[in-house]
């Protein structure tokens, strides 16, 4: 099967596209490497140094004599996408191809916008492409579990059965995004939506709870196919954060009571769910979600557990509760349904005490790497985010 992966820079593009290139598809990857651009922008490099794409293409042909191919551009500009689809001609596209932190669109006017354009432009144009070039291609789309909030009710797959005033109708969830980011989601999600009911297109959005995660079977071929692993507030995750500051002696930072609930899955479960969606695609005009984890805990339990097992390698780990920069409910009721992909096949890895120690071993590995003031929170999500603060002054 032809495949494109857009964003295949990045922290899950690349290990799909090498997952999938070893399962013999014919895989291609689309970036314009922005992701390494706001990271620059924002002094928030990998813990572990990653190889440029051209290099790790190169070197995934080396060691597994499977070629990838690359394509630069930008998904906003629309005749490149458009001439992409027609050279490449894909049976599935898988779309990483966006900016993916909520704290990056909290930060200020300038961030808030660039996301949403950027996101719902690429999309848009992807969307319009497909119908010209590829209108029987399978868009696998990485959506996000947090496009739902946290309602006081159970968590369908995308769709809600109504019945109001003695009629029922299948509708969409209803949407409570958390950011802004979150709501570029929401928007992708009804652009695809609609663009598959009037274009007979085929989509698999895939809301996704939290990654973690740095090594695959592929990943762990050859130091040279790393991908990048952050542990900083913009572009890191709770889990990563923790594992670092346990590492670093420095308190884990759990905001508010850390009562807040999500979904989590292993990066590799990641990889599996997009191949599962692939082999098993839609009908033509069907726009589907599946909610894409495996377990769930709060910030509070990720705390406590990674405590314990930094405490077994003789690192003290504290955990200090701050004020939370997010408007959140920090204790809620949160019971999301996620069984489409376990029909499929799916067998999930669990997070375990070997996971995390295997984690905080290669951070320790990496330590004279680590960066404590990229660590804090500096986002706020009432627009008074001091990083906004900050890159005024340094353009004065």
């Amino acid at each position: 099967m032809r495949i494109l992966v857009l964003g295949g820079d990045g922290y899950l593009g690349w290990p799909t596209a090498m997952y999938l290139s070893a399962h013999d598809h014919d895989v291609a990857v689309l970036d314009n490497f922005s992701k390494r651009g706001w990271e620059l922008e924002l002094n928030a490099e990998p813990l572990i140094p990653v190889n440029s794409l051209r290099d790790r293409v190169r070197a995934w042909k080396e060691v597994t004599g499977h070629q990838i191919s690359s394509f630069v551009g930008d998904l906003c500009e629309y005749d490149f996408v458009r001439d992409i689809l027609r050279e490449f001609q894909p049976d599935a596209i898988v779309h990483f191809g966006e900016q993916p932190s909520a704290p990056f669109s909290m930060i200020d006017q300038r961030r808030c916008v660039s996301t949403q354009v950027n996101n719902i432009t690429g999309t848009l144009n992807l969307l319009w492409a497909m119908r010209e070039y590829a209108p029987a291609a399978h868009l696998v789309k990485l959506g996000t579990m947090g496009e739902y909030g946290t309602p006081n009710i159970d968590i369908e797959e995308g769709f809600i059965e109504i019945e109001y005033k003695g009629r029922k109708d299948l509708l969409p969830y209803p949407k409570q995004p958390g950011s802004f980011y979150h709501l570029s989601k929401v928007h992708d999600s009804h652009n695809i939506t609609f663009a598959c009911k009037v274009w007979k297109l085929r989509s698999t959005d895939l809301h996704q709870g939290v990654v973690y995660g740095v090594a695959t079977d592929e990943t762990e071929l050859d130091e040279r196919l790393a991908t990048s692993f952050h542990y900083d507030e913009v572009f890191g995750t709770a889990l990563n954060r923790f594992c670092v500051q346990a590492i670093a002696g420095v308190p884990l930072t759990v905001y508010g009571k850390g009562g807040q609930t999500r979904g989590f899955l292993n990066i590799r479960d990641t990889l599996r769910c997009v191949e599962l969606s692939i082999l098993n695609p839609p009908r033509a005009g069907e726009y589907r979600a599946f909610n894409q984890f495996t377990q769930m805990f709060s910030v509070r339990e990720l705390a406590e557990t990674v405590q314990h097992q930094a405490q077994k390698l003789g690192f003290r780990a504290a955990i200090s509760h701050l004020p939370n920069p997010r408007l959140e409910a920090e204790e809620h009721y949160y019971n999301p349904r996620h069984q489409k992909l376990l029909e499929l096949g799916l067998q999930p890895r669990m997070l375990s005490d070997v996971l995390i120690e295997s984690m905080l071993v290669t951070i320790r590995d990496h330590a004279e790497r680590i960066r404590q003031e990229v660590i804090l929170p500096n986002v706020r999500w009432d627009g008074t985010s001091e990083v906004a603060a900050k890159a005024y002054v340094s353009v004065l």
